[in-house]
C-alpha cells in the first residue's frame, strides 16, 4: 500500500521533458541562419522524421495545451496548405530531401478537420518533396473521433498511414461538459472500427487524468469503458493546468480539479488496471500490448523520447513543418513562428519560418542523455554515460546525487555504481527524479507560473 498523503509533497511545478533543454530555453538569437547552418551540416545519409502541424479546430477543448487556430472558414485551410508547400520548397534548398523518412506524424489542432480532398492534397505535396519513405516507416495521425469519416480513413490508408491516435480524454458526461468536448462512446467506437476495418494494426487512445469533476470512481469507470476499445496502446496523460499560458483553461473552475492525492490514486489504479489486462507501462504515461514495438523497446532499454512522444526511431533528425512546429537535431532544437501572420510573412520573403531555437553545449548533451533515458526507461546505465561522454558520473553529478538522496531514503530509487533504477512507486515520480539533473531549474524564481505540476 502506498501512503499517497505522504507523496503529495512531491506535487510541484516541473518540466515534462519532451526535450532537454526545455522549450523555455529556446531563444530568438538561434535564428533562421543558425537553423540553416545546422540543416546543411547534417549527415545526408542519416534518416529523418517529419512532423506536420495542422493547427485548425472548430471550437476549443478547455484542457488543450496545443497551439491551435479556431475557424470554420475553408479558405483559411486552403491558404495554409499553400504555405506548407512553399515552406517545403524553401526547405529543399537547405537540405537533402532524398534522405530516408522513417517516421512522419500529423499533429494539431485537428488534422481531420481538413476534409478528405484537402487532406489528400497535403499528403500528395509531402510525397512530392519527400520521395524516399522507408518501407517500414511509422506514419501516424492524431484523430478527433468527432471529425473522422470513412473518406478520411481512405485517404490516410492510401497515403501510407499505419498508426492512428484517437483523442478521448474521459467518458464521463459531466467531465466532458466541463472541458467543452462532448464525445459519446459510440462516436469513438465507430471511429476505431473504421480504422480497424481499414487494416490499421496500431491504434492508440489518449486519456487524461486530473480534469475537472474527475474522481477516483469516475475515472475507474472511464478505464473500464476504454478497455472495450481494445487499443494497442493507451496514453494516459496528467492534465497540465497552465491558464497563464492557455486562455481557454481559464474557463475551468480550479476548485473542481482533483487533488494531488486523488491523482496519485488514479495513476496507481491506472497502472495496475492496464498491467492486469496485459499491457506494459512504457515511459511515464504510455501502456502497450506485449506485441507492440514500444513494449519490446522498453524490455531492451531502447525506448526514446521526443516531441512526438515515446518512439523506437532513434537517430533520426526531426524536421518540423508548419505553424509552431518544433524540429530537433543531434545538437539543436528549433521552432517555427506561433503566429500565422509571422509564419506567412517569413515564407513570403522566401525564408524558413524559424522563430527561435537553441544550440546544445556539451553539458546540455550529457544532461539530455541522462534525463531522456530516465524518462524513457526508468533507469540509467551509468557506465554507458561515462564512456560516451568521458566523464566520472559521480563527480560530474555530485549535486544531483545529493539531491536524489531523499528519493533513495524513501526507497523511490536505487543507486549504485552501475545504475539508477526507479522503484514501481518512483516511476510515478520520474519527472521529479529527472529534475535533479536539470541545470536550468534554479533560474525560475516563480516556477508556479512556468510549469505544470508533476502530480
Amino acid at each position: 500500500m502506498i501512503d499517497f498523503d505522504k507523496f503529495t509533497k512531491y506535487s510541484k511545478p516541473g518540466p515534462r521533458y519532451t526535450s532537454y533543454p526545455t522549450a523555455l530555453e529556446f531563444k530568438e538569437d538561434f535564428d533562421v541562419n543558425a537553423y540553416i547552418k545546422e540543416l546543411e551540416a547534417q549527415d545526408s545519409n542519416a534518416p529523418i522524421s517529419l512532423y506536420f502541424h495542422l493547427p485548425f479546430c472548430r471550437s476549443a477543448c478547455y484542457f488543450c495545451g496545443c497551439n491551435v487556430v479556431f475557424t470554420s472558414k475553408e479558405d483559411k485551410k486552403e491558404r495554409y496548405i499553400d504555405y506548407l508547400e512553399k515552406e517545403m520548397q524553401i526547405l529543399s534548398s537547405h537540405m537533402d530531401m532524398s534522405r530516408e523518412v522513417i517516421q512522419m506524424h500529423f499533429g494539431g489542432g485537428t488534422p481531420t478537420f481538413f476534409d478528405e480532398v484537402q487532406l489528400k492534397k497535403v499528403i500528395d505535396l509531402i510525397h512530392k518533396y519527400f520521395k524516399n519513405f522507408s518501407k517500414d516507416a511509422e506514419i501516424s495521425c492524431e484523430i478527433d473521433p468527432r471529425f473522422f469519416t470513412q473518406g478520411h480513413m481512405d485517404v490516410l490508408k492510401e497515403g501510407g498511414f499505419n498508426r492512428i491516435s484517437f483523442g478521448v480524454q474521459d467518458f464521463d458526461p459531466k467531465v466532458q461538459e466541463a472541458v467543452h468536448r462532448i464525445q459519446p462512446f459510440d462516436v469513438t467506437k465507430n471511429a476505431i472500427d473504421i480504422a480497424r476495418a481499414a487494416g490499421i494494426k496500431s491504434v492508440n487512445v489518449d486519456l487524461i487524468y486530473g480534469l475537472p469533476y474527475q474522481t477516483f470512481e469516475t475515472f475507474k469507470k472511464t478505464l473500464h469503458i476504454a478497455r472495450e476499445l481494445d487499443a494497442d496502446r493507451f496514453a494516459v496523460f496528467n492534465y497540465a493546468h497552465v491558464p497563464w499560458l492557455k486562455k481557454t483553461m481559464r474557463k475551468i473552475d480550479e476548485t473542481t480539479l482533483p487533488s494531488p492525492k486523488v491523482k496519485l490514486e488514479i495513476l496507481q489504479y491506472t497502472i495496475d488496471f492496464f498491467e492486469t489486462h496485459g499491457y506494459k507501462m512504457v515511459g511515464m504515461d504510455h501502456f502497450a500490448k506485449p506485441e507492440d514495438e514500444l513494449f519490446l523497446a522498453i524490455e531492451k532499454g531502447e525506448l526514446h523520447r521526443n516531441f512526438q512522444g515515446y518512439t523506437t526511431k532513434a537517430g533520426a533528425d526531426l524536421i518540423g513543418i508548419g505553424l509552431t512546429s518544433i524540429g530537433e537535431g543531434k545538437s539543436h532544437y528549433v521552432q517555427n513562428y506561433k503566429e500565422m501572420k509571422d509564419y506567412e510573412a517569413a515564407i513570403d520573403e522566401g525564408r524558413l519560418p524559424t522563430e527561435r531555437g537553441v544550440k546544445l553545449n556539451e553539458d546540455d548533451l550529457i544532461r539530455q542523455a541522462v534525463i531522456m533515458e530516465l524518462m524513457s526507461n526508468f533507469k540509467l546505465n551509468i557506465p554507458r554515460i561515462e564512456k560516451e561522454f568521458n566523464i566520472n558520473f559521480f563527480d560530474y553529478f555530485k549535486e544531483a546525487i545529493e539531491e536524489l538522496q531523499v528519493f533513495k531514503e524513501e526507497e523511490l530509487i536505487m543507486i549504485d555504481k552501475n545504475e539508477i533504477i526507479a522503484s514501481n512507486t518512483g516511476e510515478m515520480l520520474i519527472r521529479n527524479i529527472s529534475m535533479a539533473f536539470d541545470a536550468y531549474l534554479h533560474k525560475f524564481k516563480d516556477a508556479k507560473k512556468t510549469f505544470s505540476k508533476t502530480i
